[in-house]
Order: C-alpha cells, then structure tokens, then sequence
C-alpha cells in the first residue's frame, strides 16, 4: 500500500491523507507530552517555521506506548502542544505506533525503513538501565522517532528518537530532500 492512500485522522477529528501533503517533504513524529524528549517539540515547530515554504510539513503522531507519557486526549494534546512550544504543524489523532495495532501508516513507515540513524543502541541501554525493555528494530523505539519522507511519497531516512531536530545529518537530509 502507497504512503499517500493511508486514511488518517487528525487531532481535531477531521479527515486526512498523505496524499493530501502531496509534493512536500514530510517530517513525520511520534510525539508524547510528558517525554523526556518533549521538549524537541520547539526544535520541530522551529524546522516547520525555517522550511516550511520551501516545502517541509512536519507531521506529528501522539502516541502513548512508551511509558505512558501520552495520557492526554486529543485536545489537551493540541492544547498543550500549541500553549506549551507554539507548534502550528498538523497534528494527528492519538494512536499506536507499536505492536499488532499499530496504525498503517507506522506499520508501512517501519517496513518501509526498517532500521534507524543515530544512537538507537546507546538509547536501548540507557532504556535497560532504567528495568524497561526496549524495542527491537524494526519497531519504533520510544517518543520522537523521525521517518522523513520525499515529495514522491518514499521514506527517504529514519533517525533515533535523541536525534535531535537541529542535528547536523538530520538537516542535511531535510535540505537535501527540499
């Protein structure tokens, strides 16, 4: 199945696509609000105000599977998100990006790219270290994990969730893909 037919629906409960972000490079991330890695929420919303008119969409993807620190509704998530970093980027329903019903989107996101850049594997132990037992590739493997698709629909990269959104390689790729 094409990226672009995948039904979505976004945080406010209205209807969306890929398709619908046709010919723009796509940004798209698992997002929590009570994460550690929360705060790259600003480093997100500042790459959608840098490249947004040259053609980036960042897209973010709340879910609650890791550690539970997405436990808001949808509209607390959207109020938290545009009150707590600004973030003006499309926001999509609360849903599972891991196990046996994980959305399609992040079911073909995963098959499509199924190993990540950065430092999964420092981030696994670190994730031991604290008794959790973390994903395995191709799973995604916490909050913030990053799949940058191009304007023809094909996942180009997939980055670590401590990759952050001002990373040199990160950006470069983005660049590379506008």
């Amino acid at each position: 199945m094409a990226l672009s037919d995948i039904a979505l629906t976004r945080n406010d409960g209205s209807q969306d696509s890929l398709a619908a972000h046709k010919g723009k490079v796509l940004l798209i991330v698992n997002v929590a609000s009570q994460c550690g890695l929360t705060p790259q929420y600003a480093g997100l919303q500042a790459l959608q105000e840098k490249y947004g008119e040259q053609g980036l969409e960042v897209l973010g993807f709340p879910a609650n599977d890791f550690g539970a620190q997405e436990p808001g509704t949808d509209a607390e998530i959207a109020t938290f998100c545009e009150t707590s970093f600004g973030v003006n980027f499309p926001l999509f329903a609360k849903a599972s990006v891991i196990g046996a019903d994980k959305q399609p989107l992040y079911a073909e996101l995963v098959e499509a790219a199924p190993t990540k850049q950065g430092d999964a594997e420092a981030f696994r132990d670190k994730l031991r270290g604290f008794g959790m037992t973390p994903t395995e590739d191709p799973e995604v493997l916490w909050n913030f994990e990053k799949f940058l698709v191009g304007r023809d629909g094909e996942v180009i990269a997939r980055f670590s969730p401590t990759t952050a959104p001002d990373d040199a390689e990160l950006v470069s790729a983005i660049e590379a893909a506008l």
